[in-house]
């Protein structure tokens, strides 16, 4: 029998953490997504893991497991014109200020995955490197982010359909890339990247 993953809810608990995460900052196209999550305590679920290590249909039961039993969420975006107006990584922190401008009370802590943040009003924070397998926080925003995400590209690929974005979800594929040097770029692409090679 397969042992189940079970993530620690968060680094401090008692004060209303948010786990934060991003995706897409990779892509080639669309909005870079980010997620604020605020578990009760010492709540832990086996699918609250690192989004990439479970299949979409997994993924999507968890976003409905985490909006169920979440204290508070929020979901934001930072679209692609922002981001050619700054860079990735200062638009990966902004969507995350989004998501914990979009919570309905200040969380008491910060959980952030990856090394790099800004300091979101006065509230302490720490950075967990690969922090989306190890609280379970940070997983259930890594979960909501991605959902979030693959939704909306999915919806893009009906209206523009030669780029792939329903299976490349805007990543660099060869497909994706063949596609921008056959038809060009869309108003949702990234005029800051290296689009072709």
């Amino acid at each position: 029998m397969k042992k189940e993953i079970l993530l620690p809810t968060s680094l401090v608990e008692g004060v209303g953490e948010a786990g934060c995460d991003e995706v897409g900052r990779g892509c080639l196209a669309g909005p870079v997504v980010a997620a604020a999550v605020v578990l009760p305590d010492g709540f832990m679920h086996p699918l609250l893991r690192d989004s990439k290590t479970l299949s979409e249909r997994r993924r999507c039961e968890a976003r409905e497991i985490i909006i169920e039993n979440a204290v508070d969420w929020c979901v934001a975006e930072v679209s692609a014109v922002e981001i050619d107006r700054m860079n990735i990584l200062r638009a990966s922190i902004m969507a995350m200020h989004r998501a914990l401008d979009g919570l309905k009370k200040a969380p008491g802590h910060i959980s952030v995955d990856g090394n790099r943040f800004e300091a979101w009003r006065d509230v302490k924070y720490t950075t967990v490197v690969k922090g989306d397998g190890k609280l379970a926080n940070i997983a259930a925003a890594s979960i909501l982010a991605k959902v979030h995400r693959d939704e909306l590209m999915s919806s893009l690929h009906k209206a523009m359909p030669v780029y792939g974005w329903d299976c490349n979800k805007g990543y660099p594929t060869r497909f994706h890339r063949q596609s921008i040097k056959d038809y060009g770029v869309s108003g949702w692409h990234r005029m800051s990247f290296s689009l072709l090679k």
